[in-house]
């Protein structure tokens, strides 16, 4: 656990070196009291007690009270101001280790998994720490310096009383092994209830279509109520062992009143006294650390957890080169995902400032691809090279600075649409944003919001409709302007007049570059300089539009299935086809 504190320390570049001085301090101030408490007994039993030194003792343990006072409030401050600095450095240390990793981790971890790292999992470690702290520097110096008074008055009893402290850490630790299973159980189902509940939002509209809401849903109901057997557990079971080990330092306690009685002298019985008031005050910090471990050991789980994620390996950052050209090629490229491969062995080439179409069933590779890419995998087997440079010589911030996207779920982010936009080129002018925006046939609705650029979309653009997000995609990678386009057919599920921007929209953003065009839509890749068909990871076919229909082979056959749907119609007796609707 030590080992795990200081790892996030150093990470975090967050000195204690203040901290642990204050705490030391604040501990000799709590112990000194003690010792002239000492003194004080000590005097009393003598046959004349100097009530003079008695008074000076008291104005001094006065003085150090307020001292103590003073003392304890800025080193609370000071160590809360240690804990948050070195919290909000972890959470953007997970956040800028989270952005380098490749989209393959994505796919392996749960979202809900990964926002509780970041969230749940730091701010347990933000208020275990951040309350215990106190609670261990107190055990630690408190202990210490009370030990140190007591050993001058009788080592044999202050040894006794010592020996209780690895008897109770048996049971403390006996407790943590226990309870790090259960603390493990319970933070798991913690996170499963923050995936159901997210999935249960973002699912909510076929729920209702399908009368699954309420008791209809029982995924959710059953994951609260996991999370409430593994959160009595995490309690429950090993709180008596830290009974147990508080059982021990009475009985030890006991054990020294036993022989300090037995060896009882009137020379002694101050010294008794002594262990009778201060004795007893030792084992309080540490009956409080006893309590405090059990929540160290779950903030550990805790610490683990963002320590791994911390540890996941990032993508080659490569020789840092630069393409001079964008032509696109695939050497020998074979990719899988899990236990699944997706491209097998695929050559071709990407010619530069030319437009490539993506043709093929789904999961035939179209996606993979444009990943690829963008290198947002790496490749396993072969190579992809921009302007002869492999892609993993690249950085992958070179990357991304070679490439826009146009995705067709268009996420925007709840910000205004001004701001949208300027994702694309954050150092943009507002003259550039307005004239991108034109282009992208944005302003076309822009008259129809109340604060026109300046609205607010909400949360993944919410409050736009799918066509009216599209142009602000399109018109964000407009103003970023990078060499090579990829897009994954930004009007396959538009309706026929959004439709229309969009592809004004698109001739604008591909002018001049070099364009990969995932498509579904047949009609829209007819005068494509170049079509590549997949079929199993593989390229079955490629040529141009004319080509491959005078090849009758799979693009053709895709060709003739589209025409043909186009021909039929719903009606209220069902489908009925239309010979004359085909063109």
């Amino acid at each position: 656990m030590l080992k795990n504190i200081l790892y996030v320390f150093r990470l975090t570049k967050t000195s204690l070196g203040k901290t642990i001085l204050g705490e030391l301090l604040h501990g000799i101030l709590l112990a000194a009291p003690t010792g002239i408490l000492l003194l004080i007994i000590w005097e009393l039993f003598k046959e004349a007690p100097d009530q003079a030194f008695i008074w000076r003792q008291i104005g001094i343990m006065a003085g150090l009270l307020v001292v103590q006072l003073y003392v304890a409030q800025r080193v609370m401050v000071r160590t809360n101001q240690t804990i948050y600095e070195m919290t909000t450095k972890l959470r953007i240390s997970l956040g800028n280790h989270l952005q380098k990793l490749s989209l393959g981790f994505y796919k392996k971890r749960d979202p809900g998994d990964l926002a509780s790292v970041v969230l749940q999992d730091v701010s347990n470690v933000e208020s275990i720490l951040g309350h215990t702290v106190q609670s261990i520097f107190g055990a630690v110096f408190g202990v210490t310096f009370l030990s140190i008074f007591l050993l001058i008055l009788d080592w044999k009893l202050t040894l006794l009383m010592l020996a209780a402290l690895p008897f109770a850490y048996l049971f403390i630790l006996m407790a943590s092994r226990i309870g790090a299973k259960y603390s493990q159980d319970h933070i798991a189902s913690r996170n499963n209830t923050g995936s159901r509940f997210i999935e249960y939002i973002i699912g909510l509209r076929h729920l209702k279509a399908h009368n699954q809401t309420g008791e209809q849903y029982s995924t959710l109901k059953n994951a609260f109520e996991k999370l409430r057997k593994d959160s009595i557990r995490v309690e429950a079971i090993p709180g008596p062992f830290v009974i147990v080990s508080f059982v021990v330092f009475e009985l030890f306690f006991l054990l020294m009143v036993f022989f300090g009685l037995k060896g009882l002298t009137p020379e002694t019985i101050p010294t008794l006294v002594a262990f009778l008031i201060v004795g007893y005050r030792m084992y309080e910090p540490l009956k409080l650390l006893m309590v405090d471990y059990a929540m160290l050991r779950y903030m550990n789980v805790s610490l683990n957890r963002i320590i791994d994620l911390l540890k996941s390996p990032l993508q080659d950052s490569g020789k840092n080169l630069r393409p001079s050209s964008y032509e696109i090629r695939f050497n020998g490229v074979s990719f899988s995902y899990l236990d699944r491969e997706i491209l097998k062995d695929v050559d071709f080439t990407i010619s530069a400032h030319i437009l490539t179409a993506l043709v093929g069933a789904s999961g035939s590779g179209k996606t993979t691809i444009t990943n690829l890419i963008a290198r947002f995998w790496d490749v396993q087997k072969g190579s992809v090279t921009i302007g002869g440079v492999d892609v993993k010589d690249m950085s992958p911030e070179t990357v991304y600075s070679l490439i826009s996207q146009v995705f067709q779920d268009v996420y925007l982010f709840d910000d205004t649409i001004y701001n949208n936009i300027k994702i694309g080129k954050p150092n943009a002018t507002e003259s550039e944003i307005l004239e991108v925006a034109q282009k992208a046939q944005v302003t076309e609705f822009l008259d129809m919001l109340p604060d026109g650029i300046q609205t607010k979309v909400g949360e993944g653009g919410s409050h736009l409709s799918g066509g009216q997000k599209q142009r602000i995609s399109i018109a964000r990678a407009m103003l970023k302007d990078a060499p090579i386009i990829l897009l994954d057919e930004a009007t396959a599920s538009l309706d026929p007049e959004n439709e229309i921007y969009i592809q004004l929209a698109i001739q604008e953003l591909v002018k001049d570059k070099t364009v990969v065009v995932i498509a579904h839509k047949l009609q829209t890749i007819r005068n494509a300089d170049k079509i590549l068909v997949l079929e199993d990871g593989r390229i079955k076919e490629a040529g141009t539009h004319e080509a491959l229909l005078a090849n009758q082979s799979l693009y053709a056959s895709f060709w003739n299935t589209q025409q043909t749907a186009r021909g039929w119609k719903l009606s209220c007796s069902g489908l009925e086809y239309q010979k004359n609707s085909l063109p």
